[in-house]
């Protein structure tokens, strides 16, 4: 006798579903057959960008030069522009010597002010704003990569704006 398994309904790409929605995010079978090559690889010229924060996972360093391996956070910060998305990763290493880069971090989305102490809240950070420096630098297989340079505060809420400053969520 042969089961229903709904995880094996296959919708062909670009057609509607028997409920007249386009296919959502699915899990592929190993037979299935794939059509888009991705998105595009956007390098950025380097400038002043707003981001969103898309997205975080725990890691771990393996330790270099004065840092002992420990725990790090990758961020994917996620930049609109009119030529379409990029994406930047960006390495947090969690130590002492690193401290002055995490506050800045979390200053620039809104999450930390200035001189004050912040448990870091990774969960919260995930849809956050922020304007950061973004550069190029030479990757070992010699391709040109973005990277963040620097991390913007964010304003104070109750500061009114000028031409220099951005408000964050509002772009």
């Amino acid at each position: 006798m042969t089961q229903y398994n709904p995880y094996t309904q296959q919708t062909q790409y670009n057609q509607q579903s028997q409920y007249g929605q386009q296919p959502q995010d699915r899990e592929y079978g190993w037979d299935d057959t794939i059509v888009s090559d991705g998105p595009e690889f956007i390098l950025l010229p380097a400038g002043d960008y707003e981001f969103v924060v898309e997205s975080y996972e725990r890691s771990r360093t393996k330790g270099t030069g004065s840092l002992p391996p420990c725990n790090m956070a990758i961020v994917t910060l996620r930049i609109d522009t009119p030529n379409g998305r990029s994406y930047i990763k960006h390495y947090l290493t969690l130590h002492s010597k690193c401290e002055g880069m995490l506050s800045a971090f979390f200053t620039c989305i809104g999450l930390k002010k200035k001189g004050q102490p912040l448990q870091m809240r990774w969960d919260l950070i995930p849809g956050c704003v922020g304007k950061c420096k973004v550069g190029i630098r030479k990757g070992n297989d010699g391709n040109d990569y973005n990277e963040v340079k620097q991390f913007y505060p964010a304003p104070d809420l109750g500061q009114a704006p000028t031409g220099n400053q951005y408000t964050p969520g509002a772009f």
